[in-house]
């Protein structure tokens, strides 16, 4: 029998970092130590988007909700025709996420539960599953692989 696998632990003294750099050389530097690893499939019925997926919902017009922390989208940018809603405030903001469309959302990427949670709020408050996508590579897939980041739109404060 092979022994089970196990995730590598940060180097000692390492703080997270979530957001990628891109490096002079243009190369792009990811840290791989925080967060939890995410399964593909959230929930039944609610679709993943891969790249490609992600590229073409853009080109035909598509909702995506970035749910990051403010700072990460103010630091990284986000995807053509992304809004940020943060994770913490998507059941406040639900009424801006149209149930008839369907609508991606993302965050840092594989390890990140940001998605996750704003998903499951979304669910709470019973969005049917297959109004909505999850891009589990997220920014840091989109980035690693060389895709374009925008400028994010002035992020929306609460009361503000």
């Amino acid at each position: 029998m092979a022994p089970p696998i196990e995730r590598q632990r940060a180097p000692e003294g390492s703080s997270p970092v979530r957001v990628p750099e891109v490096l002079e050389s243009g190369r792009v530097a990811v840290d791989p130590w925080w967060g939890k690893i995410q399964p593909i499939e959230l929930r039944p019925g609610l679709k993943t988007f891969g790249e490609l997926e992600v590229i073409e919902h853009i080109e035909s017009g598509g909702a995506l909700i970035d749910t990051r922390r403010p700072e990460y989208v103010e630091a990284s940018g986000t995807l053509p025709g992304a809004r940020a809603i943060h994770w913490r405030e998507i059941g406040d903001r639900v009424d801006e996420i149209d149930p008839g469309r369907m609508t991606v959302l993302f965050c840092n990427g594989p390890q990140c539960t940001a998605t996750p949670r704003a998903v499951e709020i979304l669910l709470d408050l019973g969005r049917d599953p297959a109004s909505l996508g999850f891009y589990r590579g997220g920014i840091r897939d989109w980035i690693t692989l060389g895709f374009e980041t925008v400028a994010p739109e002035p992020y929306p404060r609460p009361g503000g």
